[in-house]
């Protein structure tokens, strides 16, 4: 069986290292495209390989896992897909040949600000994107940048920026991380970034990239104008699929799956960022970017690709900031009724729906974030521990009970 996945990241990764651990080589003939220049790498170790070096984490299955796993690498960006004929065309102009097709080509810069495209105007989407911006700090030619956005991706990058010793301003449309954290514990995340000499302008939504052939300034949509030496966009993703149009694969703002991940054609499947997958708690279809869903799709497709009937549990919602120098951690959705409690310069949010935790926010203390991750995805009645639920020493000596959901 001859096995092609488009996207060398986590998702599309995992799905070959599963297969090689499941069948032999004699029995599945595995090949991946990917137009990156560099071994496959984890998208969110490139902050911490920036600021320390480390590349364990960053080439997270080695440099030789290709060669390693026996896998047939295409250079090249994908262009179509003929699901009749089974075949892949590339930028190239070569055509690929498979039996199973597996989509993985991860997503990419979505920002809806003119001008985006302009020379000078950076993204952290890509390894070798980041590394060419971070190269031009380290040698000095820029000593000062702005960030358009202030999710996930902007408060990384303006983290690596400063630390590279880049004065830093971040323009923010609402308040810091708004799709992952409510303003108050976007508060705590903005606190910190300000400590570590980020300026962040807040309510602040830029209009337009300004330039002639390089972009020159941002201008906002208060008519103001911010210059700097170095721009970058980080206004969210969007998933890599315009070549999927008309291979007859439904497509919506990912690509459709159903809870075997496979898509609406045979043969063929989806996972990671480009997959619309359930979320576990909501039931709900969306995009889950993040790379624990990723690998845990790539394991249930490859198992799908050699006939195991696995069961796809759903993709969860959580994220975590590691260098911000204050810990913060979300998880889940803030549905339900609010329990909240700061003191000592931490925050923690627990969000409570008949009687289940349906997601929390710990910010500044994360003690318990583990314990509650496990009550949530059993759906435990945590009713009973009343207001002992938000104490910093909540879950010691829980995992027994966390295991067997029973006892509750």
């Amino acid at each position: 069986m001859r096995v092609l996945i488009l996207g060398a990241g986590p998702a599309g990764l995992t799905v070959a290292e599963r297969l090689r651990e499941l069948a032999g080589r004699a029995d599945v003939d595995l090949h991946m495209v990917s137009d990156e220049p560099d071994p496959p790498y984890s998208p969110p170790a490139m902050a911490d390989f920036f600021l320390t070096g480390r590349e364990t984490t960053l080439f997270w299955k080695g440099r030789d896992v290709l060669d390693r796993l026996g896998i047939t690498h295409h250079a090249g960006e994908c262009r179509s897909v003929d699901p009749i004929n089974r075949l892949v065309g590339l930028d190239n102009g070569s055509e690929l040949p498979y039996d199973r097709l597996v989509i993985a080509t991860g997503s990419r810069l979505h920002a809806q600000v003119p001008g985006v495209d302009m020379k000078g105007v950076y993204n952290f989407k890509s390894l070798r994107a980041a590394r060419s911006l971070v190269d031009r700090a380290r040698r000095g030619e820029v000593s000062s940048a702005i960030i358009v956005g202030a999710g996930f991706i902007g408060v990384e990058v303006a983290l690596v920026l400063r630390d590279l010793g880049l004065a830093v301003t971040m323009v923010s449309r609402r308040w810091v991380m708004p799709r992952g954290l409510d303003p108050e514990t976007g508060d705590v995340v903005l606190a910190a970034l300000q400590d570590r000499g980020v300026t962040v302008r807040m309510h602040s939504a830029a209009e337009e990239f300004e330039g002639d052939d390089e972009v020159e300034a941002v201008r906002l949509v208060t008519g103001e104008r911010l210059h700097a030496d170095v721009y970058v966009a980080a206004t969210g993703v969007k998933p890599n699929i315009d070549y999927l149009a008309g291979s007859g694969i439904e497509l919506d703002w990912g690509v459709r799956v159903d809870d075997d991940l496979a898509t609406s054609l045979p043969g063929i499947y989806a996972a990671g960022d480009v997959a619309e997958t359930k979320d576990r708690l909501t039931g709900e279809s969306y995009v889950h970017a993040i790379f624990p869903n990723a690998v845990e799709q790539g394991r249930v497709v490859a198992d799908h690709l050699l006939g195991h009937n696995t069961a796809y549990a759903g993709a969860e919602s959580m994220n975590s900031l590691r260098h911000l120098g204050v810990p913060v951690v979300a998880a889940g959705v803030p549905r339900g009724e609010e329990h909240r409690m700061r003191s000592n310069g931490a925050l923690r949010k627990v969000f409570i729906e008949d009687g289940q935790i349906t997601g929390f926010r710990l910010a500044g203390d994360i003690r318990g974030a583990g314990v509650y991750r496990r009550l949530m995805l059993q759906h435990a009645d945590v009713r009973a521990y009343g207001s002992r639920l938000l104490d910093p020493g909540f879950g010691a000596g829980m995992v027994a009970l966390t295991a067997a959901p029973a006892r509750l």
